[in-house]
């Protein structure tokens, strides 16, 4: 997003967020480049005192940051330093049963990045990969619309998007997934929630409402008539802003399926949301290929290691900086994709109908824990790494300097 769209909302805020890209312009003319240490990068933002309140742009081609439900991730210096304006995180709603809501570590983050002006998206999650999706009518229907009950007050009119579902179709046993039930569960969940904000200010209530996000729609078995349906509903249902994406994929050109599904299947002024997207397909698929020799000869290990192996021996002993970037920097499997952040979101733009998307801000235990051959690596789609690199300057964890430079880039 240009930094017009800030001079447009509020002069007082383009001023500071363009005192920030000014900083940036002058890192890159002293030549700091997405492969260097990052100390002059976080010298970069805006001094502290300037950061007391976020002027977030309006939902429209805005790019910010995701913590999925991390409850241990709070920390707002690492969105001030790539310059974030929105927050994104889920909530799966049977925690609901654990207490007030609002005092919930993952609504409490977004509670407070609305306080402090940032943009802010939560996502409903509800777990079924163990049991049936609730009928509609029935006793666990009633637990689970019990269970909103308690978190509707919590969010309503204080995050500015909401969205039904997490990912409804990994969410559910394989055997519900293209059932007409999964689609009659979420309906009524929708419902109950539109029922809500209607009682709570209806269209004036500054809670845009979208349905849950479609999986893997670069794979025809994924597009299914309950996926037909999900875009119907979402399209005729008037309180519906549209709809959310999760393209995780092998390579960037797979990001079109998702496209080329959804936008046709919108109606006019409705958008979608990419509240999750990584090349985490493509990175597991190289785990098992041995390190670069370059690495192996610059550090001295032997060249039949493998990629898992220095992954792990980098969450036994995290690498410094400079380290964590060679690896990365040395491994074509990485560094010819470096520049997938710019480009799938350069995607998601051309449509004219992104209101946000948003991407991972920060490692978290459960991505470290038992790591091996067969793991999911999200950890490297993660803008900041602090299971795996040392900490950097001003108290910052380390970082994949890939995704942070392009992250400012792309504001």
């Amino acid at each position: 997003m240009k930094d017009t769209t800030w001079s447009e909302n509020t002069a007082s805020g383009s001023g500071r967020r363009l005192s920030r890209r000014r900083a940036m312009e002058l890192v890159g003319l002293l030549g700091i480049t997405a492969w260097s240490t990052p100390g002059c990068a976080a010298a970069a933002g805006a001094p502290s005192h300037l950061d007391t309140r976020v002027v977030a742009p309006p939902p429209k081609n805005v790019l910010g940051a995701n913590f999925n439900g991390a409850k241990d991730w709070s920390d707002f210096g690492q969105l001030r330093d790539v310059s974030a304006t929105w927050l994104r995180g889920f909530f799966p709603v049977p925690d609901a049963d654990r207490g007030v809501v609002a005092d919930q570590p993952v609504v409490r983050t977004v509670l407070s990045a609305a306080q402090q002006g940032y943009g802010t998206v939560l996502s409903l999650k509800f777990p079924y990969s163990e049991q049936p999706i609730p009928v509609p009518g029935s006793a666990a229907m009633s637990t689970a619309l019990n269970r909103l009950d308690k978190v509707l007050p919590a969010v309503m009119g204080k995050v500015d998007i909401l969205v039904v579902g997490n990912e409804p179709f990994i969410e559910c046993r394989p055997e519900d997934r293209n059932t007409p039930q999964l689609n009659a569960f979420y309906e009524v969940i929708a419902r109950r929630v539109i029922a809500f904000r209607d009682q709570h200010g209806g269209a004036s209530n500054k809670t845009k409402l979208y349905m849950g996000a479609l999986n893997r729609l670069n794979d025809p078995a994924w597009r299914t008539a309950a996926t037909d349906r999900w875009m119907s509903f979402t399209r005729a249902t008037a309180a519906l802003d549209g709809v959310d994406i999760h393209p995780h994929v092998a390579a960037v050109e797979e990001v079109q399926a998702f496209l080329d599904y959804v936008v046709p299947r919108l109606r006019d002024g409705q958008n979608f949301l990419a509240l999750e997207f990584s090349l985490v397909h493509h990175w597991r698929a190289h785990l098992s290929d041995p390190v670069s020799g370059a690495f192996a000869a610059k550090y001295g290990i032997p060249a039949t290691t493998r990629v898992w192996e220095v992954i792990a021996d980098a969450i036994r002993r995290p690498f410094t900086q400079q380290k964590w970037n060679d690896f990365l920097a040395m491994s074509p499997w990485f560094a010819d994709r470096r520049q997938f952040l710019r480009n799938a979101v350069q995607r998601f733009r051309a449509t004219g109908r992104l209101a946000v998307a948003t991407y991972g801000v920060s490692q978290d235990a459960a991505m470290v824990a038992n790591f091996g051959p067969e793991s999911t690596p999200w950890l490297l789609n993660s803008m900041f790494c602090p299971y795996t690199v040392q900490p950097g300057p001003g108290g910052l964890p380390g970082r994949n300097t890939a995704w942070t430079t392009s992250f400012r880039d792309l504001q």
